[in-house]
């Protein structure tokens, strides 16, 4: 994991900036304040005197507390990442392993209704888990889902209809959709602004690369064909789900609540993370790197003013337009090695795991760039064509070898932008509570994608799929137009900033990241 810079304040990146210019005066004004609302929640936290505190000793500290948080954070909430996205995924795995025969899964659409239904209770539920997570607590909320959707994975072992499979994947969306708004809510409550883009990715990586493994353990769990006399893809569901819901039993005791109420027992009554001063220093950083350490108190008219900000619209639609791409590989590639280049069933499980492990180390060298340069955009951009270059590989080359190339280019652009475009969401708004809003509807869009993939990648498509590539082709050039068309809008905006013309989203030394 990265080091943690030291405490610093928020300045413009200008060289008229000065310590006693108004700007500088306005930063100090709003920190003030908010050290004095931090006060009425949570007076036992000592935050003025923190952002004060700039002495060497607390920077050692606070590099330990940091690394502490990465430690047990990112682990856990990775963990428990992993084996929903492999209760999410493995559906492709556990298709050619059987269920396809069993259940009739390849009969007209039935199939891409089944990796469809998996989002419809995805928009439903993702505004209320950012609430909900602030609300009773990220270690109650995510464990507590975990949980459920450990017992429908198990559940999908013991259907024996396609529309009995259906509803179990309906449920399983409605209670995965909760998590993802939930864990970049709270990481973002922890991380400054160039940290957080590594983070998502260590979170990520190890969920798309699980992606890979499902197909390793499908092989694996298949050979248990014939035990107590249940068919080999039911195995798969069951001893997934068990994992899962062992590693949601162990999120309960293991997940950090939010800085500010680290300092005391969590909901479930477990000993605090960190002492007072501790809490205060952490949120001392984030106060100084962006303004928004305290959270806003939520009303119906601040709610209708964040909606109104097309920046969460568009954010939103970056994961509509990327994450297509990105399902698309999860629930056909095995449909797609297997019909398509001809492998075997064995072959084509194990041969799912290579592009997602290059991918996945792709995915850590961008969210590191772009934490590294303050970044994103032009990352983001040259991803897209990345993307598009390995499609054109699977799609138009003859040879074997030069399409399965081609999955590991396409795989790289597409897993590449996922940490970026959550990190450009969190970069370019400013308040806790907008931020949270923005990742709810960011996952929404993901969800849209999910239901666009299911229809544009239809069985009778299959084994080539072109019209669902065709397709994220075009999303993919979408995408590199909106991000070049905000390079030139942001950097305007932060040159009129800069010459003291406008203060950016009300929020003294703020600047765009590009």
């Amino acid at each position: 994991m990265a080091g943690v810079p030291e405490i610093k304040r928020v300045r413009p990146q200008h060289e008229e900036y000065m310590e006693d210019s108004p700007e500088a005066q306005a930063i100090h004004e709003k920190e003030l304040r908010d050290a004095e609302a931090l006060r009425e929640l949570a007076p036992d936290i000592p935050l003025r005197e923190a952002l004060e505190a700039q002495t060497a000793a607390d920077q050692i500290r606070l590099k330990k507390i940091m690394r502490k948080v990465d430690f047990r954070q990112i682990s856990i909430l990775a963990l428990v990442y992993i084996w929903a996205y492999i209760d999410r995924s493995n559906l492709g795995n556990v298709n050619i392993a059987g269920m396809r025969d069993d259940l009739d899964t390849n009969v007209g659409n039935r199939y891409s209704v089944l990796t469809m239904v998996f989002f419809i209770g995805y928009p439903l539920v993702d505004i209320p888990a950012m609430y909900l997570t602030r609300k009773v607590g990220p270690a109650l909320w995510i464990g507590s889902i975990g949980v459920a959707w450990s017992v429908i994975t198990i559940g999908q072992g013991f259907c024996h209809s396609w529309t009995a499979l259906a509803v179990c994947r309906a449920l399983l969306g409605l209670l995965e959709g909760g998590l993802v708004p939930g864990v970049l809510y709270l990481l973002g409550c922890w991380y400054t602004r160039y940290e957080i883009g590594t983070r998502i990715a260590a979170f990520y990586v190890i969920g798309i690369m699980s992606a890979g493994i499902s197909g390793l353990l499908a092989y694996g769990l298949e050979k248990m064909d014939g035990t107590a006399g249940i068919r080999g893809w039911r195995w798969i569901f069951i001893i997934e789900g068990v994992i899962s819901g062992v590693v949601a039993l162990a999120s309960y005791f293991l997940i950090i609540d939010f800085p500010e109420k680290a300092a005391k027992k969590n909901s479930l009554g477990l000993p605090r993370f960190l002492t007072p001063e501790e809490a205060a220093l952490v949120l001392a950083r984030i106060e100084h790197d962006r303004g928004d350490a305290v959270e806003e108190k939520l009303t119906w008219n601040l709610f209708i003013s964040y909606i109104k900000d097309w920046k969460l619209w568009e954010f939103s639609l970056y994961l509509l337009l990327n994450n297509a791409a990105l399902y698309a590989f999860a629930y056909f590639l095995p449909v797609i090695l297997k019909d398509g280049f001809g492998y075997s069933t064995a072959k084509a499980q194990v041969m799912t795991f290579p592009p997602y492990l290059v991918g996945g180390v792709w995915m850590v060298i961008c969210g590191v760039l772009g934490d590294k340069l303050r970044t994103r955009g032009p990352i983001m951009i040259a991803n897209c064509v990345i993307f598009i270059v390995g499609i054109v590989m699977v799609v138009w080359c003859t040879g074997t070898r030069a399409r399965y190339a081609g999955v590991f280019i396409g795989q790289m652009g597409t897993v590449g932008n996922i940490p970026l475009q959550w990190a450009y969401a969190h970069n370019n708004l400013v308040g806790q509570l907008k931020k949270g809003l923005a990742m709810a509807m960011m996952t929404m869009g993901g969800a849209f994608s999910g239901i666009i993939a299911g229809n544009a990648f239809r069985s009778q498509d299959a084994p080539g799929y072109r019209p669902g590539l065709w397709m994220s082709i075009a999303f993919n050039i979408l995408y590199g137009i909106l991000i070049a068309k905000n390079i030139f809008l942001f950097r305007r905006q932060n040159r009129r900033a800069d010459r003291g013309e406008i203060v950016l989203l009300g929020q003294p030394g703020f600047r765009y990241t590009l």
